[in-house]
């Protein structure tokens, strides 16, 4: 009979439980004893949830204190020599310092997840020696049969995924970690299958990249090698996030059941089953739901894609499930009551989707008509939706037509503005700035919060957004930096911030998802056409210049990292949502240059993220990614200098498309890939003005003016040293005041040394 499951549950809590949990912990207000006991009946919540919901295959080890791909490497005992590990279980206190660093040990590297906003801690396995330090997946399995009676459906992440993310290993060492790993596996695999485990879900999302034969064939040997440890065990090879490259081969490996995403992989996944059907001796887990959107499904349409899997796949060997883990969208829907009726009706967050599932698989495994009723109600809602006001903007959307049409350019080359932009403002070599934030302390939330109650008039927040403002362009000039940033005090978030000006937004009241570590985020819902509706960022801004003689940036967030970090409509192409975005941004940007702001930051750090998997689409996203930029931005005097900003991806591969974006200066991180990025830059002659961040400020510890140094000159070996500026990683506020002036003061002091050894080159 068919059966339901879900990939992964979202962490946090329907009251960010999680996120509280651990910041306390962190801050010595909580004792591990009682964090222990916090994460204990969270995970059992989340468990018992999907229990009464009636999901069938209910996972487990899907919980994280932090991040996933961290436990498995500490799971493994993969932990940098720089933090004393010295064997055995990870204690908390060395596990947290990979992630965040520590006072003598800076944190590992954190990167995106896929083409998803969840970042992950990048194993690094140089002089590694793994063993197993504690078999994680069956402590779960334990718990949840002797706490709730679940049979748990383990999750681990599989061997060659993750292989591929780690780092600090060369190509011909690949075989040689397999070796290593591999046994460790078994070892965990052999342990569940003592314990009477049924199935077992492994991750293996790499298999929808692109592989190498020598790929597929260590894929074999993994798979074979774990099928003859535990014949008896159910293996699910599990995918998502697009279609799986090499479907034949995979479909041959010797596991109980494969994973496909058919909502983000639907076309490839779909065209390869109906040429090359699906094995008689597998089941299929068939991702149905989407596990990264927010829309309600249109239970009519699944049932059609289900019932057309069926001709390839008997019910009884079917699972209907999530397309990826859950954790990638909010709780639950119940609390939003501020929405309005017919854009709540639409929504289905993690909880909802349970719901999905299970009436799909109710009515695949007796008849379509007992839910006849929700096929109605489902597609009422998503019809209601489509026909409001909201969705049928004409003027913008004939606006945006036209734009598409159009090549959008600046009126002069780079190298003309770069001389009008020296002329007008008199940098010195090596300039620095920051990337726009400072610390939002308690105060200024509590300020914002008074504001938000009625409690604080109009005036008077205002009048707090001045004070803060007077008080760091001080700080700015008294640390000695060239070009200042007015803070961004009034700035809730760097999405939701512009969002709420915006037509076409729309948002929650608890949405929130994890991004990376206990940073929660509450990404807007784009759900109808994006319309300027007046001035957004000018008050401030203008305000701030002045204050000082000194050059401040307007600071405003790229059509393409709005666009990513919300939950965007499904209804229309993204490359017409990015159009409208940038349409109604290149109005703020023009507001700005007409306020006498003569640096205009776009910030754009959500690009890579958006990159499709499959390299044959990559370069028709990139192409309009960077259309959707120059709209913004190509108006502007070339006196006017565009900045922009991208941070803690893989930028490797589209350097060429930044180059094309245009823009006067990009700064971008660096520090916590400790320097790796420049080596593209070794590879890539680089042409505009660029920063190179040389601290990481997603760690407390202050790095020293030495360290900051080093940065600097390993970038200025293959960087034009006239076209250099200095900056921290990323915005500054999550950090506090006293580790933020102290970070600065050591950036400014570096960059006079590196102005000392350069004057005479320069």
């Amino acid at each position: 009979m068919v059966k339901s499951s879900v990939l992964g549950y979202p962490r946090i809590g329907v009251d960010r439980e999680w996120k509280k949990a651990l910041e306390a912990f962190w801050a010595g207000k909580l004792e591990e004893t009682e964090f222990q006991a916090r994460l204990q009946e969270l995970r059992l919540n989340h468990l018992r949830k999907q229990q009464e919901k009636g999901i069938d295959f209910i996972p487990v080890n899907d919980f994280s204190y932090y991040d996933h791909i961290l436990d498995t490497a500490a799971m493994f005992g993969i932990i940098p020599k720089r933090f004393s590990y010295e064997g055995g279980p990870v204690p908390l206190s060395v596990y947290y310092g990979v992630a965040r660093g520590t006072k003598g040990a800076a944190a590992s590297e954190m990167t995106k997840w896929f083409n998803t906003n969840y970042h992950y801690i990048v194993p690094e396995l140089a002089d590694a020696s793994p063993v197993l330090t504690e078999n994680k997946p069956l402590t779960a399995y334990r718990e949840a049969k002797e706490k709730l009676g679940i049979e748990g459906k383990p999750v681990i992440v599989g061997p060659l995924t993750f292989l591929k993310l780690s780092k600090g290993y060369s190509v011909s060492e690949t075989d040689a970690w397999l070796e290593r790993l591999v046994p460790l596996y078994v070892q965990i695999l052999q342990e569940l299958a003592e314990e009477g485990v049924q199935w077992v879900q492994i991750d293996e999302p790499i298999l929808v990249t692109k592989l190498s034969q020598e790929d597929l064939q260590r894929l074999s040997s993994i798979y074979k090698t774990i099928a003859s440890a535990v014949p008896g065990l159910n293996i699910m090879l599990q995918t998502y996030f697009e279609s799986v490259e090499h479907y034949n081969e995979i479909v041959k490996l010797p596991v109980k059941g494969i994973g496909l995403d058919f909502v983000h992989g639907y076309n490839g996944n779909l065209i390869a089953i109906k040429a090359l059907g699906f094995p008689a001796d597998k089941v299929l887990g068939a991702g149905v739901i989407d596990g990264r959107g927010i829309w309600k499904a249109s239970l009519r349409e699944k049932m059609e894609l289900l019932n057309e899997l069926t001709e390839f796949v008997s019910a009884d060997r079917l699972i209907v499930q999530s397309s990826c883990s859950l954790l990638h969208v909010p709780v639950t829907t119940e609390r939003e009551t501020k929405l309005t009726t017919e854009l709540r009706n639409a929504l289905a967050f993690a909880d909802e989707k349970l719901g999905e599932l299970v009436l799909l698989t109710k009515a695949l495994a007796s008849d379509a008509e007992g839910i006849i009723d929700e096929l109605v109600k489902s597609d009422a809602a998503i019809q209601a939706l489509q026909q409001s006001e909201e969705r049928n903007r004409v003027n913008i959307q004939q606006a945006v037509a036209a734009l598409s049409n159009q090549q959008p350019e600046r009126s002069h080359p780079f190298a003309e503005r770069h001389q009008a932009q020296q002329a007008k403002w008199q940098l010195p070599i090596f300039p620095t700035t920051t990337i726009g934030s400072f610390p939002q302390s308690a105060e200024v939330r509590k300020a914002r919060q008074s504001w938000r109650k009625g409690e604080w008039n109009n005036e008077q927040y205002a009048q707090y957004i001045r004070d803060q403002i007077d008080t760091w362009i001080d700080l700015q000039e008294e640390i000695g930096l060239d070009v200042l940033v007015h803070g961004e005090f009034e700035r809730t978030d760097m999405v939701e911030f512009f969002g709420e000006k915006l037509a076409g937004f729309a948002f929650t009241q608890n949405g929130w998802v994890q991004s990376y570590g206990s940073r929660c985020v509450k990404p807007p819902v784009i759900f109808g056409d994006v319309a300027f509706k007046g001035e957004m960022t000018v008050e401030e801004t203008k305000y701030a210049q002045s204050k000082t003689s000194r050059p401040v940036k307007g600071m405003l967030t790229g059509p393409i990292t709005i666009m990513n970090w919300s939950f965007v409509r499904d209804d229309i192409p993204r490359e017409q949502i990015a159009y409208q975005l940038a349409y109604a941004l290149r109005q703020e940007v023009e507001a700005l240059e007409q306020a006498g702001i003569g640096m205009i930051q776009v910030d754009e750090p959500a690009v890579r993220e958006g990159l499709p998997l499959k390299e044959e689409e990559q370069a028709g996203y990139l192409e309009w990614a960077v259309k959707a930029f120059r709209i913004t931005t190509c108006t502007v005097h070339e006196t006017t200098q565009i900045h922009t900003h991208m941070c803690y991806c893989e930028f490797h591969d589209m350097i060429d498309s930044i180059e094309a974006m245009d823009a006067d200066v990009i700064s971008i991180e660096t520090s916590r890939s400790h320097g790796e990025l420049i080596h593209s830059f070794e590879l890539n002659t680089y042409k505009l003005g660029i920063g190179l961040g040389v601290y990481d400020i997603h760690s407390p510890r202050v790095p020293s003016v030495e360290e900051m140094t080093g940065m600097i000159e390993r970038a200025l070996r293959v960087l034009d040293a006239r076209l250099f500026w200095i900056n921290p990683d990323c915005g500054l506020k999550t950090r506090g005041l006293e580790e933020t002036v102290a970070s600065l003061r050591n950036m400014v002091e570096a960059t006079k040394i590196a102005r000392e050894n350069h004057a005479a080159t320069v």
